[in-house]
């Protein structure tokens, strides 16, 4: 059992949360108050003040790669912090210098520089303005089972709910990807959806104007949307209709890449090379705000005699950088990467299969890595999606028992860090197994 770091003191729990009245919270109604406190964390497990522990299957937002508290991460944020805490981006710093070089040795082919973000959302908007700069176009086209995150044009790109009230970006359109369980298109198999959404898609872009349309932005394995791992030939068939039409390919890796999947980027598993590459969450596992575009020669060279005009202040800051060299080379020596792919193949996917086999509410798991979906249903013959509140009630009841875990309408997202044992999968999904064989939840 991993050591608990916090202060054991429940006074510290009760003060945290009479001072949370002061945050106003992401997506959230704000009289609606957590109650969850975390104080401290270890590897795969979190505690509140008082000691009380739970195993955390969510990663938080899907960002601990490496889990919590690495010690040599926390080293060099350290070490770094002691030598320089700042600096302008318009400089030249080794730290930002070894973050990239190490960032770039991860890509495919053909890509040589990264620019660096504060985060996921505002990667995916500067990899947008480069589309639109680099091909003179305006519109970009993304899918509805998406988030690709809270700025401007991001969540305008966003698919789901949350782009609705936040349309205050220009130029975007959306389509429906490839989603097997819930087809569009009337598909019987992984084949046959993908040749039907591929179909789909170049109508769009036909009915859109091939002329007009910058880039195509889909991530690589949506996440938030469910873990849909894409069908066979699909990614390399955008790639295709992108090239027949001159539209970039922007690949969304902040969720899925850097281990996620058992590979290091998630792209790595399919036959598709994309123009540009955002990513954050797993490149440090959140430990400073990072994110960042890689992006390609071609692309690139737009800008080798104009000016790029778009900057940050925080742009490779050196507490990041030191963050993300620090993960990478760990995640490199301990084998990090190879471990998902493993515990995932060998633990998690027999495991999630048998729990889906004792219990009808669930309707499929899917995923790869550490990156898994269990779909609930009230009647797996029609496939009606269990109402929110039942996931919240089921949630509950998890959290009660010591699992932390992530949900997502009708979804929880088996989504542990990089580092976890099969004996941390068996533990959490013997507690899955406690939850669900509790009550009838398609029923409750």
């Amino acid at each position: 059992m991993t050591q608990n770091p916090a202060d054991l003191s429940a006074d510290l729990d009760a003060r945290a949360r009479e001072l949370d009245a002061h945050v106003f919270h992401s997506w959230s109604a704000q009289a609606q108050h957590p109650s969850l406190v975390i104080a401290s964390g270890r590897g795969c497990r979190v505690w509140d003040h008082a000691g009380r522990e739970w195993l955390d299957v969510s990663s938080q937002m899907v960002n601990t790669n490496i889990g919590h508290q690495h010690p040599s991460v926390v080293s060099a944020i350290r070490e770094q912090a002691e030598l320089l805490t700042t600096v302008a981006p318009a400089t030249v710093n080794l730290a930002r210098g070894e973050a990239a070089r190490r960032i770039v040795s991860h890509a495919p082919a053909g890509f040589q520089k990264v620019f660096f973000t504060n985060g996921g959302a505002d990667a995916v908007e500067n990899a947008i303005r480069m589309a639109r700069l680099h091909t003179g176009r305006d519109k970009i086209l993304s899918t509805y089972r998406s988030y690709h995150g809270n700025t401007g044009a991001a969540i305008v790109a966003t698919g789901d709910w949350r782009r609705i009230p936040n349309e205050f970006a220009r130029g975007h359109v959306h389509f429906f990807g490839p989603y097997l369980y819930r087809s569009e298109f009337w598909a019987t198999s992984p084949e046959q959806e993908a040749e039907r959404a591929l179909r789909h898609l170049s109508r769009v872009i036909e009915a859109e104007g091939p002329a007009s349309i910058a880039a195509v932005l889909l991530e690589t394995v949506p996440g938030t949307a469910g873990i849909l791992v894409p069908p066979p030939g699909y990614l390399a068939g955008v790639r295709e209709l992108c090239d027949r039409h001159g539209i970039l390919l922007i690949l969304d890796e902040v969720m899925c890449g850097f281990g996620r999947t058992g590979r290091w980027l998630a792209l790595d598993g399919y036959d598709v090379r994309p123009d540009l590459i955002t990513f954050a969450k797993g490149v440090n596992s959140g430990y400073v705000p990072v994110g960042g575009v890689i992006v390609s020669e071609q692309v690139a060279a737009t800008f080798d005699e104009r000016v790029f005009p778009g900057g940050l202040t925080y742009s490779g800051h050196p507490l990041a950088m030191a963050s993300i060299v620090a993960a990478l080379d760990a995640m490199e020596s301990e084998g990090i990467v190879d471990n998902a792919r493993r515990i995932g193949a060998e633990a998690i996917a027999p495991g999630l299969a048998a729990l889906a086999d004792r219990h009808a509410v669930i309707g499929e798991v899917r995923g790869e890595g550490v990156f898994w979906a269990i779909e609930f249903v009230v009647d797996r013959a029609t496939r009606e999606p269990v109402p929110a509140s039942t996931i919240a009630r089921i949630k509950a009841a998890l959290v009660d028992r010591g699992v932390l875990p992530f949900t997502a309408e009708n979804r929880i997202h088996f989504v542990p860090p990089c580092i976890v044992t099969a004996e941390e999968v068996d533990e959490a999904i013997a507690v899955f197994d406690e939850v669900l064989g509790s009550t009838d939840w398609a029923r409750a």
